[in-house]
């Protein structure tokens, strides 16, 4: 039998505003569930400054590395929204007004309001494919296996779900959850051992600190539902053979 295609995907979180910490982001949390929903795993996330080099190269490095990419923030109508303009540069194509987007801008806007900040944002690279967007109008686009979304997490998760029919994915990741009211250092041999005898699934252990006790989240996930519940029943039972009480998360 032929091995399963595992289809993947990287994010690049663009702004300052993140970098800074001024802004939190929303949007990989999003992405990182509703891709797994697809069959697609994300597996690289960077965050980047607003510069046509820092885009460009973080664009490049990773569409030649996974199934999609996706972009978020940089496609505002003010002047430090350069994100598709960098990603023309990085395809090494022209940028400018796409037609059907300006259409889409003016139908949307006044006459009046029809500025040309806001129509800015009709700009694209040549040959892009346009990303409908029905919150704000102004559409993201797709080059390649890149796709370019706003950061606004409400606009972006509307956009997602009119593009997320047209990817193409394995089966959908599944996982559970449950927390041990043990400290992980305990928890870190028997772990290993059931992630070495369960190599179909991956096993997280993240540790948290509740009610003045230690204790870990520890997370399975997989492809095959059989394969997750059975490594689950595994963790189960290593926890109450340690003396911990486990709880489904």
């Amino acid at each position: 039998m032929s091995e399963e295609r595992i289809y993947t995907a990287a994010v690049v979180v663009i702004g300052n505003e993140i970098l800074s910490g001024r802004t939190q982001d929303r949007n990989v949390a999003f992405l990182g569930r509703r891709l797994a929903e697809q069959g697609v795993r994300l597996q690289e996330v960077r965050i980047v400054r607003d510069t046509f080099e820092a885009i460009g190269n973080a664009v490049n490095a990773l569409r030649a590395d996974y199934d999609y990419v996706f972009t978020t923030g940089g496609i505002g109508p003010t002047h430090d929204d350069i994100t598709s303009e960098a990603v023309a540069r990085a395809f090494g194509v022209a940028f400018g007004r796409n037609p059907e987007a300006e259409a889409i801008l003016r139908a949307y806007y006044r006459p009046e309001d029809a500025t040309e900040a806001r129509l800015g944002m009709a700009d694209t690279p040549v040959g892009a494919i346009l990303i409908d967007n029905p919150v704000s109008r102004a559409p993201g686009f797709r080059m390649e296996n890149v796709y370019v979304l706003p950061g606004v997490p409400d606009i972006l998760q509307a956009m997602f779900e009119n593009l997320a029919g047209s990817l193409a994915g394995g089966r959908p990741v599944v996982s559970s959850s449950i927390a041990a009211n043990l400290p992980e250092g305990a928890l870190a041999g028997p772990l290993g051992a059931i992630q070495a005898a369960n190599p179909e699934v991956e096993i997280g252990s993240y540790p948290f600190f509740r009610g003045g006790r230690l204790g870990a989240s520890l997370v399975v996930r997989g492809a095959d539902g059989d394969a997750v519940r059975a490594a689950t029943g595994a963790v189960r039972a290593m926890i109450v053979a340690l003396g911990g009480t486990p709880v489904e998360e």
